[in-house]
């Protein structure tokens, strides 16, 4: 396991470049996103270990952050301010936009995924999510609907101009960026859902977890029951993320300082639990390039890289 300390920043989010293989970026925060300052680290894993590349200062707080699917160079953050940041890594002065529009916290960030699209959305503690066009560095549209806190956007892999949005009010809600308006709203939890994502194989397989420390996957076709339930951690699940290589299985990282992964298509969907955090995890992605390895990030002031031993079993 390869390890970068970011003394004094607590990490909230991590992702692996689309572009280069070894290229990780993570956003971060002072006094665990309370108060204080945030960091984006552009980070590089060597063969022993993650050395720092570069690093940008913030105002606020970053508690999320996407890179562009289009320049290797260009990143977002989402800021404790209610702005997004973007960043140019090639640049020593880093920050090339601010984006305005939100009051209050924005707490993700992600750059579009089909082909022909360039944007980018966010969602925020002010109960909308907004999209973005990044390189007018313009607001495309704003959409309601959500009664609680959003703390999760992610566009899907298949489908232009469709995102899923989680939020503090329990709901699952599918967007149609097109129309400005909710294609689908799916109470998923009776408690806060913190995070969702899109399965690659299929554009109907969404997952979610929530407060109440349940992971659920969802069939948009027929939302009435999950199709999948799995149980384990012991406290909040933080993020949730579908394997970019196998159909079904999935990993979540959680308040609980562990990192889960889990086969949902088997009756013990459990396949590993790794505990190498001392705090609560909070960000977590696996990479494209290198199957089988993910990276995770900590409120213990830890990056972290490894390939848990059930993905190189499969």
């Amino acid at each position: 396991m390869k390890s970068f300390k970011s003394s004094g920043r607590h990490g909230y989010a991590v992702e692996i470049s689309p572009f280069l293989a070894s290229t990780i970026a993570c956003a971060s925060s002072q006094y665990y996103g309370i108060a204080g300052c945030g960091a984006l680290f552009v980070l590089e894993q060597r063969e022993a270990d993650v050395s720092l590349v570069r690093s940008f200062d913030w105002n606020d707080g970053l508690f999320d952050v996407t890179w562009s699917e289009n320049n290797e160079h260009v990143l977002v953050t989402g800021g404790g301010d209610g702005s997004l940041q973007i960043w140019d890594t090639a640049n020593p002065q880093g920050l090339l936009q601010v984006l305005k529009g939100h009051t209050q916290e924005v707490y993700s960030v992600d750059w579009s995924q089909t082909r022909g699209e360039n944007l980018v959305v966010s969602g925020s503690w002010d109960h909308t999510a907004k999209v973005w066009d990044p390189e007018q560095c313009q607001l495309v549209s704003s959409l309601q609907g959500h009664e609680g806190v959003i703390y999760s956007t992610i566009w899907s892999p298949h489908i232009p101009a469709c995102f899923a949005s989680a939020s503090g009010d329990g709901t699952l809600r599918v967007w149609d960026v097109k129309a400005g308006s909710c294609r689908l709203a799916v109470p998923a939890h009776k408690a806060e859902i913190l995070s969702c994502d899109w399965c690659k194989y299929d554009q109907n397989i969404l997952v979610t977890g929530a407060v109440d420390c349940s992971l659920r996957v969802w069939d948009l076709r027929n939302v009435r029951h999950p199709v999948a339930q799995m149980m384990g951690h012991s406290y909040a699940i933080r993020r949730v993320k579908f394997c970019p290589f196998y159909k079904t299985v999935l990993a979540s990282c959680s308040y609980d300082f562990t990192v889960r992964f889990w086969d949902y298509s088997k009756n013990q969907p459990l396949l590993e639990t790794l505990e190498h955090h001392s705090e609560f995890v909070c960000g977590l992605d696996f990479n494209l390039h290198i199957p089988n390895q993910v990276v995770d990030c900590s409120w213990d002031e830890t990056v972290k890289v490894f390939t848990p031993s059930c993905l190189a079993a499969l």
